[in-house]
């Protein structure tokens, strides 16, 4: 199950069972590869085929009901759910909407909750999800009433410690990415080489590499990876989401090609400060608005223009989940809660130095995930 005990699994599900009767929520529809991760243990890539879908049922009482495609059912039955139901999938005349739509009927659920806010959505072919209401006119299709989010932002220890090691895998990397990237090799070169380094040293997988090269920092770090080689006075930002037993970590690491210009290395201690200021500020009780201020303070002195939008997320079985690190979350922090923090200072000629780190807020105040780095950054080779 992914790694986790069968007492994780339950513990999670009697939460949600608990949080569904105050609400008034008779079952909760699931849809997603995390969701199905967090309740049934249900760790998989076989979602990167949007072919079928797979629907998972929580009732307020009773037992979690799988509804999945058959050639899920090997795998299902390893993990938490024991009440499994299948049908032959893809089908293009009835994919699993029948089955799904007598399942939900046997459990005379009235008022179905679905994740519906920000950072969620259906994985379900729309004319699908027509098709189910339409066969279950007396059942109230609704929002979760923000169930699912409130249990999965705040982490168990055992989820922390898989985050923890995941982020251990990735300082394992970046401490050889002087070995893949000097002046003169090509940034594409270097996104190969990191990917397998980060399998070298642990991860189940790299679904998430981003980073940039240039100048005075990066311009853009969501691009891919181009042929440039490496220039002596670039900037190199490597920002990882590997994963580990189903759970990520993100944080980004910066290297100077040679010696950095002092308008470089001051941005970098700059932005290093800002982490800082947001580890500070983290603890139980105080909002995550709080926190971006702490860290926008040192970044532009208080403006709060942003142009990623934020300083930070959530951070678990997806590479960024809820809160979100900006001045409008005014989500209350708790023990348990992941966050990355991402402070962004802006140098000149649109470039920025990103600097990630990852922490977890504890009941006195914050933890680090990442060993935080120093203000000095790092130096690559120079041909």
């Amino acid at each position: 199950m992914n790694g986790f005990t069968e007492a994780e699994y339950r513990r999670r599900f009697t939460k949600a069972q608990d949080l569904m009767r105050a609400a008034g929520v008779d079952a909760l529809l699931l849809t997603t590869p995390s969701e199905f991760t967090y309740f049934a243990g249900f760790l998989t890539r076989f979602w990167e085929s949007p072919a079928r879908p797979w629907y998972l049922i929580l009732p307020a009482s009773g037992e979690p009901v799988a509804v999945i495609p058959a050639i899920g059912e090997v795998l299902m039955e390893r993990g938490f759910v024991r009440n499994i139901r299948t049908w032959s999938s893809p089908d293009l005349f009835d994919d699993g909407v029948s089955l799904l739509a007598a399942t939900l009927r046997e459990l005379g659920t009235e008022r179905v909750g679905i994740p519906s806010g920000a950072e969620t959505h259906l994985r379900v072919p729309l004319h699908d999800f027509a098709a189910l209401k339409a066969l279950l006119p007396s059942v109230a299709f609704d929002d979760d009433r923000g169930i699912v989010r409130q249990l999965r932002m705040v982490k168990s220890a055992a989820e922390i410690e898989a985050i923890r090691t995941a982020c251990r895998i990735g300082e394992r990397a970046f401490a050889r990415v002087h070995e893949i990237a000097r002046e003169g090799t090509p940034l594409e070169e270097v996104f190969r080489r990191f990917q397998m380094l980060c399998l070298e040293e642990g991860a189940d997988w790299v679904p998430y590499l981003a980073g940039a090269a240039g100048p005075d920092g990066v311009a853009d770090v969501i691009s891919p990876a181009t042929d440039t080689p490496l220039a002596k006075g670039d900037v190199l930002m490597l920002d990882t989401g590997l994963v580990k037993a189903g759970y990520f970590c993100d944080f980004d690491r910066n290297y100077s090609v040679g010696t950095p210009s002092d308008l470089v290395a001051d941005a970098h201690a700059k932005s290093v400060d800002a982490a800082r200021a947001g580890f500070q500020a983290s603890r139980p009780g105080v909002r995550v608005c709080d926190v971006f201020h702490a860290m926008d303070a040192v970044c532009t002195g208080g403006s709060g223009t942003v142009s990623a939008g934020r300083m930070g997320h959530g951070l678990g079985l997806q590479l960024t989940e809820w809160p979100s690190l900006m001045a409008q979350d005014e989500t209350v922090l708790e023990a348990g809660m992941v966050l990355t923090l991402e402070p962004v200072v802006d140098t000149q000629n649109g470039f920025m130095i990103v600097h990630e780190e990852n922490i977890v807020v504890t009941e006195t105040g914050a933890e680090w995930l990442t060993t935080p780095i120093g203000p000095d950054m790092p130096r690559l080779e120079t041909a």
